[in-house]
């Protein structure tokens, strides 16, 4: 696990090791320098061109100390200054001094086409307000350039908070960020601005941030997240799944959900869902439980099939229901049931959560706003319910609007778990899991996914670990950590524009293999 840090978090420890600790400034940026001429060393020879676009705070500063160690080493540098001389910070005048003195050259202009290198050092983690005027100039002419990009801790205009494009941002094809990847490196749009991101070290701890809300991701292999198997066991050991999936002609929902359970090493896998799936389930997935259930003639669930549901649940160690059910009475019945008697893990997906919803408006019709909605969602669902919704799922299911959402996952997916104790899988380009005031950020999984039945395979992977022992949450940071390596194996074999969620399932032995030390994440390093 590796934090990811906003610019508050940022700021508080570079204070922390200056204030506190007693590290002076020009030591830290020493380091990160230090990291920035590393990377440029990595891909450039001595005698190239590199021009070193420097703005007048810290990260000018490093930026500045980036050039005066590539000057040392042979490099043809260049500083170009841009912003206000006003804002130098002390530190950017004792880097610019030193350049001075070392007789490194500084332009008044700059043909970015006439350099093998750009360093990016005009704004740093600190931006807060849309870049305008001459600086959002200069930033079109550098992007205008083709010229290969390194960006010192995050490319400049990208919000360190959120990722967002603070009016134009520079388009890196490396970024070096320095002790913690910024949240902004990784979200999007901002990921696609910062190229390949590389963590250098400058020996600072992020112990001092206990005290604030924590957001993380994972690079570990697989195999040091799943729960150990035991040679003395038998099926009962790996947990009994109950997917309530499926509805007529929705065959596909249950099996995705429970074929991935059982490929994550569930011990018993049981489906509940319409008698209508019964023939073609028990041919695509024999090795499932099948339990059925009929509809009376008014749509809801016949009376001699309530017993055999509440059979199947009790059973259960772990249920997931929502995947292919639709929004029909029966199924509407079944989820107000098992949200009420379910006495273990609870996980609701897709048609779960839009019935869900309906029956949070039901109940809000005096209050209908985020607050209450969340409120009532609280009162309702178990202590450690998981609920994955996609970004409309989760817009009808708060209240939240998609445009509120789009402009601030991290930030309201605080909201929606703070005080209560439920776990939100919000599905998107990177999936976010949320849960008390922490955010697991998943970096895995690529655009290939956005297909059919790919969240009913997420649904089954994290029941599975439940059943085997995992904690909810855990259970579901690590199941979207797998499911994103599975949709990158899949991508490979099959291309993104043609995986389906088959390819995605077939590619689960592949990725949890206990021998499997193939590299497997999407590009050409480990984000």
């Amino acid at each position: 696990m590796k934090y990811a840090l906003n610019s508050e978090q940022a700021r508080e420890i570079d204070r922390t090791y200056i204030e506190n600790i007693g590290i002076p400034s020009c030591v830290l940026m020493e380091k990160a320098a230090m990291g920035v001429a590393y990377a440029v060393q990595s891909s450039f020879r001595p005698g190239d061109k590199i021009v070193a676009v420097c703005g007048f705070g810290n990260n000018g500063g490093d930026g500045i100390a980036a050039a005066r160690l590539l000057y040392a080493r042979g490099y043809s540098v260049s500083l170009y200054l841009v912003g206000d001389r006003k804002k130098s910070t002390k530190e950017t005048k004792l880097q610019l001094k030193i350049a001075r003195k070392l007789g490194i050259k500084i332009i008044r202009k700059c043909d970015y086409s006439q350099y093998n290198c750009i360093i990016d050092a005009i704004f740093g983690v600190g931006l807060s307000k849309p870049i305008t005027g001459d600086l959002y100039k200069e930033i079109e002419k550098i992007n205008d350039s083709k010229r290969p990009v390194i960006a010192v801790d995050i490319p400049s205009g990208v919000c360190a908070d959120d990722g967002k494009i603070l009016g134009i941002a520079v388009q890196a094809n490396m970024t070096i960020t320095f002790g913690n990847k910024k949240i902004g490196t990784i979200l999007y749009p901002g990921a696609e601005y910062s190229g390949n991101v590389v963590t250098w070290d400058i020996d600072t701890s992020t112990s001092v941030l206990d005290e604030l809300p924590k957001n993380f991701y994972f690079d570990e292999t697989p195999e040091l997240l799943l729960p150990k198997r035991k040679a003395d066991s038998n099926k009962g050991t790996y947990g009994k799944v109950l997917c309530i999936a499926g509805s007529k002609n929705m065959s596909g929902a249950a099996f995705f959900a429970a074929s991935a359970a059982y490929r994550m090493g569930a011990g018993l896998v049981r489906i509940l869902t319409s008698d209508d799936n019964r023939e073609v389930l028990q041919k695509q997935l024999p090795e499932a439980v099948l339990t059925t259930y009929e509809i009376n003639e008014n749509g809801g669930v016949a009376e001699k099939s309530i017993d055999t549901a509440k059979s199947a649940i009790e059973w259960a160690d772990v249920v997931l229901i929502g995947p292919g059910i639709g929004q029909s009475q029966a199924s509407a019945s079944i989820l107000n049931y098992v949200i009420t008697e379910c006495k273990c893990p609870l996980i609701i997906d897709a048609d779960g959560i839009n019935i869900l919803a309906k029956m949070v408006s039901e109940k809000t019709k005096e209050n209908d706003i985020p607050e209450e909605r969340i409120k009532v969602l609280s009162e309702m669902l178990p202590p450690g319910t998981i609920l994955t919704p996609h970004k409309m799922e989760l817009s009808r299911l708060t209240g939240v609007s998609m445009a509120e959402l789009a402009c601030g996952m991290i930030s309201a997916s605080s909201e929606f778990t703070k005080g209560n104790e439920l776990i939100f899988v919000k599905k998107d380009v990177r999936t976010i899991v949320s849960f008390g005031d922490s955010n697991y950020i998943n970096v895995t999984g690529n655009d290939g996914m956005a297909t059919a039945g790919s969240g009913d395979v997420l649904g089954g992977i994290i029941a599975a670990l439940i059943g085997q022992g995992e904690k909810q949450r855990s259970a579901a940071m690590t199941g979207c950590y797998i499911h994103g390596l599975c949709g990158n194996a899949a991508a490979a074999k099959k291309g993104k524009r043609s995986m389906i969620a088959s390819d995605i399932l077939e590619a689960i032995p592949e990725v949890i293999g206990e021998n499997n030390e193939r590299e497997i994440f999407e590009g050409s390093g480990k984000h």
